[in-house]
């Protein structure tokens, strides 16, 4: 074992419920109180806080549009890893604030891992946090809270990142997660040759076992057991959001939740007398994107750049997923879980389970930073089992960006080398996938679509579509009068034909 493998050393998480808005930390507060848990897991405590050099901020969700759908009437941090160094009282070098997508929290990991091996930094720390039921909260009771945060020192703000939808996908529904999800999940259920009925107690079956585990969790947000029964049952409570998906199939973003990791090398961890229990070794890591637009996706029911970024990450752990003894799927919604077990070859069953923490819709969905909840859950696991491995799987925008870590408390064999993910990505961008069409007319198919839903009505039809005469897709909107939108919900749409029109810019599929 090399003196410049990286490790992580402190893992933490900061759950805050049931406090006045008042009272309650701003988004920074969290993201600082889960680094003082992971600063104080590292065994040597607030001490390492001098030795940070890298401090890294997961974007926050408020953050991470270009249209002010989350912006936060409270002000906002103007420096994020500033204003979190200012409260442990660490003044880093290198202060980031990280770019959109749920695979940045393994894929900033990934990052430093190589920064520490080569020498560049020696001490990191990557912190995540959403405050979103405090602003909820506060803004439902009419009360002000003033989140604004100035402080000085450099920072590195990458910025939103890839545009994952054009304006004209926007137009159509496209672009929001709790639309866009949905187009992949009944995509997945015609290629599995599911009823509509099939497919709903599937999910629910796949799902169930989340809520026992975050039932478990005391860091969870919504940790309340229910059956697949429950789950897939549309009720007054359990109301349709987008078809097929109920509310409590959907990834719940109104949490205050915070984790964080520190990050160092083994000769570093030395130095400063971090007890080698403590260590946790990335034995493999790797990310890809899809094809970054959904209209320009190789199909909608499986996922190239999870199954090639996972792929290189075994091959790096000289691993495989049998090898695997604790696993985090992302899982936003059913669909991100079920491609994610399709591509890695899991039983939707597998006995090892397939969450550490209960998922996003049960444990909570702390925006951006899910991930790295995982990740803290994780590494305890693994030093009380110091023999086993643990696969960790992260997603950003809809199955947009992939990040893969696999970790072990047993020791690296050899020099920590990855492989550039350029080397692997031009697989994916070279994939032929339909061409697109912003204009269509005439005779088509539907390829796959949903029902969107406002407080239990259906209010709005997406459809991805193909023309008949040249096979180009297209994103449309259906009519929406309601005995077309209720067949959409009752009966199978899937290839359904129709004709498709474009007027000033929006698409309009009328089925047969």
């Amino acid at each position: 074992m090399l003196d410049s493998t990286p490790i992580l050393v402190g893992a933490g998480q900061f759950t805050e419920k049931n406090v006045a808005p008042e009272q309650a930390h701003p988004p920074m507060g969290i993201a600082a109180e889960a680094a003082r848990a992971a600063l104080a897991d590292t065994g040597i405590g607030a001490r390492l806080a001098a030795a940070i050099d890298t401090l890294a901020v997961i974007r926050i969700f408020p953050d991470s549009f270009n249209r002010p759908r989350m912006a936060n009437p409270f002000g906002r941090a103007e420096n994020p890893p500033r204003a979190v160094a200012r409260r442990l009282g660490a003044n880093p070098v290198n202060a980031i604030y990280g770019n959109v997508g749920g695979n940045t929290p393994q894929k900033t990991i990934n990052e430093m891992a190589e920064r520490i091996c080569s020498g560049e930094i020696e001490v990191a720390l990557i912190t995540g946090s959403e405050a979103i039921k405090t602003a909820q909260n506060a803004l439902y009771a009419n009360i002000e809270l003033d989140w604004r945060e100035q402080d000085e020192g450099s920072q590195e703000d990458r910025g939103i990142g890839e545009r994952l939808a054009t304006p004209h996908e926007m137009a159509h529904g496209l672009g929001v997660p709790i639309q866009t999800y949905p187009l992949f999940e009944n995509a997945l259920r015609g290629v599995k040759g599911h009823s509509i009925e099939e497919h709903r107690l599937s999910m629910g079956a796949l799902m169930a076992p989340f809520t026992d585990v975050a039932a478990g969790n005391e860091f969870s947000y919504y940790g309340t057991r229910r059956s697949a029964e429950a789950l897939a049952t549309v009720t007054a409570e359990n109301r349709f959001i987008c078809f097929p998906y109920p509310k409590w199939m959907n990834a719940m973003d109104g949490v205050n939740q915070g984790a964080a990791v520190v990050m160092t090398s083994v000769g570093k961890a030395k130095q400063l007398g971090i007890d080698p229990a403590k260590w946790v070794f990335l034995h493999g890591c790797a990310e890809a994107n899809e094809k970054i637009l959904v209209g320009e996706r190789v199909n909608y029911h499986s996922s190239p750049a999870l199954r090639i970024n996972s792929a290189k990450a075994f091959e790096m752990a000289d691993k495989t997923i049998d090898d695997m003894d604790f696993i985090d799927l992302y899982s936003c919604f059913p669909v991100a879980v079920e491609i994610a077990c399709d591509e890695l070859g899991l039983s939707y069953a597998d006995k090892r389970g397939l969450t550490l923490t209960g998922g996003l819709p049960f444990f909570g969905g702390p925006g951006n930073n899910y991930s790295m909840h995982a990740i803290a859950t994780l590494l305890p696991l693994l030093r009380a089992k110091p023999a086993s491995f643990g696969l960790i799987t992260a997603n950003g925008g809809y199955l947009s960006k992939h990040a893969t870590g696999i970790y072990s408390a047993t020791p690296m064999k050899g020099a920590w080398r990855r492989e550039a993910p350029a080397s692997y990505q031009t697989e994916i961008d070279f994939m032929q996938s339909p061409l697109f069409t912003e204009t269509p007319a005439g005779s088509a198919q539907v390829e796959t679509y949903t029902v969107c839903f406002k407080k239990g009505v259906p209010e709005r039809g997406i459809v991805i579509g193909r023309l008949a005469s040249s096979g180009h897709r297209f994103v449309a909107n259906t009519p929406n009068d309601a005995a077309t939108l209720q067949a959409m919900v009752e009966q199978e749409y899937l290839g359904k034909a129709g004709e498709v029109s474009s007027k000033e810019g929006i698409n309009t599929f009328t089925p047969a």
